[in-house]
């Protein structure tokens, strides 16, 4: 089972059915692709890759070494991806040539004193989904994953958090999965209009349901 993190933007829900999604970004939805509605990290969520709706597990795996006996630890899942730090041998596979759209009705961050965090909701005002952009691989130890794209946060979001998702605009979809590595890079920016923000009574640990194992997409590499 893997390990959980809790690294920044690590909780969003995307709440909408696959075959609404799968119309919405004009893609085939692989049959039984098992998500949970509100995803963290490990959890199955949906993401757009190479014209095909599935599910993928939500965080890169890496493995650190132990600093008592050298060997070698139970993978992490790394959940973000920093646009600055998109040229780094871990990502640089994956941004060059697995890039991917991650359907998304709204992200969460952490608000309150240590112990008693409720979630804070940003969405897009008029927008009941919203593509967010990824990366994705095909992993030795998990299978299929993805991580998130991040750049530093919007004026709304503070003083909860300093960095927040990629968000794409529908026109850039494609330039995203399918331009050259320079053209999406120039994707990754702030987001410059405003957000909808729904602070809540919800606890950032609660979870609605369990994780459900998914049925991932068959990707050629």
């Amino acid at each position: 089972m893997p390990e959980r993190i809790s690294p920044i933007c690590n909780l969003y829900r995307m709440t909408k059915p696959v075959d609404a999604i799968a119309a919405l970004f004009d893609v085939e939805a692989a049959m039984g692709a098992n998500y949970v509605d509100v995803v963290a990290p490990t959890d199955p969520g949906l993401v757009v890759a190479r014209g095909k709706l599935g599910a993928m597990g939500w965080g890169f795996p890496r493995i650190e070494s132990s600093k008592v006996t050298g060997g070698p630890l139970r993978p992490k899942a790394v959940v973000n991806t920093r646009s600055d730090k998109i040229g780094s041998p871990f990502w640089l596979g994956s941004f060059q040539r697995r890039r991917c759209l991650i359907p998304v009705t709204a992200w969460a961050e952490a608000a309150g004193e240590d112990g008693q965090m409720t979630r804070t909701w940003f969405s897009l005002p008029g927008q009941e989904v919203f593509a967010i952009a990824g990366i994705w691989c095909n992993s030795p130890e998990w299978g299929h994953v993805y991580s998130m794209l991040t750049v530093p946060g919007h004026e709304q979001m503070e003083p909860l958090n300093d960095r927040m998702p990629v968000i794409l605009g529908r026109d850039e979809w494609k330039t995203w999965t399918d331009g050259n590595p320079t053209e999406a890079h120039a994707l990754c920016r702030t987001w410059d209009a405003p957000l909808m923000v729904e602070p809540s009574n919800e606890p950032w640990s609660n979870r609605a349901k369990p994780p459900v194992p998914s049925t991932q997409l068959s990707l050629p590499l």
